[in-house]
């Protein structure tokens, strides 16, 4: 393992300093392989998902190279959702009040003209495409002096279908600005993009959920009928853990599993882009605190969620593709703890989830599914491949500091 620190990268006595009380003491591999060249003015290309430590693999250099007399709005972030720019905020403030700048989230569900006052003043504005525009269209401030442009997790802005929008605000940023991207992919539209807005780029690969696939992650894919899998869900809940992140695929879905949950004396909440902001942010709360162990979210809501505590992730709805597992799944096993990732399937489902087991190098788990239908006293469950249930383990409580 390295020990190169964050002031052999280049980072100011400063930034190191706040870092350190922050509890943050040795950069991740995201970070020493983007800070070096970012601080240094060049463009980055970076794959790398959410949980590896890429807002602070930004955010140093925003806080670098920006100075607190450059005019503002200096420096743009743009993130597909509120709790993600909320939480990119967060994560960043404490270096960015180091160095004398301000820094500020605008997104949907809250009043513009509070924030457009706050943008405006901001050395450093992190915002969600469409209400960036909807500023933008007020004429709240400009982009022709943005010095650095970061676009983060923009494989799922684009899956949210905001690359018109995102064209639109690059045209309005200098061409001469530094542009860092980061994707948890970089094939198809986010990879044409990237090398479309970026300049000579440097391009770094590091995906830490893959490396994690065996060492870190147990795995579990419990096939079930279709309507026993409330029941197989409250089993898996019944088990020794600590918090747990339950993925569905729709917000209605989302919302009937809180109930049904609810009824089984299961502690959960909903988190879905029909809930308001304050709604989905006192859902966060409540679940990062432990008020509540269960979390039921989809996929484009989970976007930011970056919580220590996860000991299981179960796929309620079983992913579409190996990448949205590996977003989902990434989220338990972190910060040296052991996480369980648990898939439920139905028979009919078998098929489209033994080529994405297969592909992700996970064929031996899943081929111990069990089929049996839970009973009064029987849950349905998932074995290795010699034949043994697989063991839940209990995570530390132990909180570790954000590294974004």
């Amino acid at each position: 393992m390295s020990r190169e620190s964050f002031a052999d990268l280049g980072v100011s006595r400063v930034v190191v300093s706040t870092l350190i009380e922050a509890g943050i003491t040795e950069p991740f591999a995201i970070q020493r392989a983007v800070i070096v060249d970012a601080i240094d003015g060049r463009d980055v290309i970076a794959q790398s998902p959410t949980g590896s430590g890429k807002t602070l693999a930004f955010g140093i250099p925003l806080v670098e190279r920006i100075a607190a007399e450059h005019p503002r709005p200096a420096a743009l972030v743009l993130a597909p959702t509120r709790e993600l720019a909320s939480q990119i905020v967060a994560d960043i403030h404490g270096i960015a009040h180091a160095r004398a700048l301000r820094i500020t989230a605008v997104y949907g569900g809250v009043g513009l003209v509070k924030q457009a006052k706050h943008a405006a003043a901001s050395h450093i504005l992190v915002a969600t495409p469409g209400r960036l525009e909807d500023l933008l269209a007020r004429g709240a401030f400009r982009l022709d002096r943005i010095r650095m442009l970061v676009l983060d997790e923009a494989d799922r802005m684009l899956d949210m279908g905001f690359r018109p929008a995102i064209d639109r605000i690059v045209a309005a940023c200098p061409q001469d600005r530094q542009t860092l991207f980061f994707s948890a992919t970089l094939e198809g539209e986010a990879g044409r993009i990237a090398k479309r807005y970026a300049h000579d780029p440097a391009i770094r690969r590091h995906d830490p959920a893959a490396g994690r696939t065996k060492a870190e992650i147990e795995h579990k894919f419990v096939e079930v009928a279709h309507e026993h899998r409330v029941e197989a869900l409250v089993r898996e809940l019944g088990c020794d853990r600590d918090l747990t992140l339950v993925f569905v695929r729709t917000k209605r879905g989302a919302d009937r599993l809180v109930k049904r949950l609810a009824a089984h004396g299961v502690r959960a909440a909903a988190m879905h882009g029909d809930k308001s902001q304050r709604q989905r942010e006192q859902a966060l709360a409540r679940f990062a605190s432990g008020a509540i162990d269960t979390l039921v979210a989809t996929d484009v809501a989970a976007r930011g969620i970056d919580v220590d505590r996860i000991s299981h992730v179960i796929n309620f709805d079983p992913p579409a593709d190996s990448d949205t597992y590996v977003h989902r799944i990434g989220r338990t096993g972190r910060a040296g703890r052991t996480g369980i990732g648990i898939t439920l399937l139905s028979p009919e489902q078998r098929h489209d989830v033994t080529k994405l087991a297969g592909h992700l190098g996970l064929d031996h788990d899943l081929h111990g599914t069990s089929a049996r239908r839970p009973t009064a006293d029987s849950s349905p469950r998932a074995t290795g491949p010699n034949g043994r249930r697989a063991q839940h383990r209990r995570s530390s409580r132990r909180h570790v500091p954000t590294r974004g």
